[in-house]
C-alpha cells in the first residue's frame, strides 16, 4: 500500500485532481467528506460542536449550519482551533478505518485540506500539492463559489501560505491553467504512485 497525502489551498483545484486520481484507480479518503459525516445529526461529533459553540449553529432542522459556523471560526483563530480539536480526531479515526479496508496493493490518496497546517506530511509516503497562485484562488472562490472577496481572503488567510505548502511537497501539480493542462500532470503523478507502490507493496 502506498499512502499519498493530497493537499492544496482553497480554490486550487484539489477536488478535480482527486476526481481524476479516483478515475485512474486510487482509493480516495476524503477528509472534507468525512468531516461532514462525523457531525451529522445524532453523532457525538455534532453534540460536541453544539456544546462548544451553542445551539445557534444548528439549522431549524437540527443540522449543522455550516455558513454560520464558518463565519464564526474563520474570523477567530482560537475558535477555529476549538472546532479543529473536536473534528480532527474523529476524522483521523474514520480515515484509518477506510485505509485499513483498502487492499495491500492499493494507492490510497488521503485528500487532506489542512495537511500542511497540521504537520501531517510525515504520515504519508508521498505528498502531492495542488498549487495555484493566490490570484487564481481568489478568482475561483469569487466567480465559482459565490464568495465575496473579503470572505475568500479570510478563508485563504486561515490556511498555510503557498510557500509553506510547497515546502512539504514531494510532487507539485500546477493548476493555474485550464483543465487540459491539469490532466497530463495528474496522470504522471498516478504513474509514479503506482510504480512506487509496486516497489513497496507493504506500505
Amino acid at each position: 500500500m502506498l499512502k499519498v497525502g493530497l493537499t492544496g489551498g482553497i480554490g486550487a483545484g484539489k477536488s478535480e485532481v482527486s476526481r481524476l486520481l479516483s478515475s485512474y484507480g486510487a482509493v480516495i479518503v476524503d477528509a472534507d467528506k468525512i468531516a461532514r459525516e462525523v457531525v451529522e445529526p445524532g453523532t457525538p461529533g455534532l453534540a460536541a460542536v453544539v456544546a462548544a459553540f451553542g445551539p445557534e449553529i444548528l439549522t431549524a432542522e437540527g443540522t449543522l449550519d455550516r455558513p454560520r459556523l464558518g463565519s464564526i471560526v474563520f474570523a477567530d483563530p482560537e475558535r477555529l482551533a476549538t472546532l479543529n480539536g473536536i473534528v480532527h480526531p474523529l476524522v483521523g479515526a474514520r480515515s484509518a478505518e477506510l485505509e485499513a479496508a483498502a487492499g495491500p496493493d492499493a494507492v490510497v490518496v488521503h485528500d487532506v485540506p489542512l495537511l500542511t497546517e497540521n504537520g501531517l506530511a510525515p504520515l504519508y509516503d508521498l505528498v502531492v500539492v495542488v498549487d495555484a497562485s493566490p490570484g487564481t484562488q481568489l478568482d475561483r472562490l469569487v466567480r465559482l463559489r459565490g464568495m465575496t472577496e473579503d470572505e475568500a481572503r479570510a478563508r485563504m488567510a486561515a490556511q498555510a501560505t503557498r510557500d509553506q505548502r510547497r515546502a512539504v511537497a514531494d510532487l507539485i501539480i500546477d493548476n493555474d491553467g485550464p483543465l487540459e493542462k491539469l490532466e497530463p500532470q495528474v496522470r504522471t503523478v498516478w504513474a509514479r504512485s503506482v510504480s512506487r507502490a509496486r516497489r513497496c507493496p507493504d506500505g
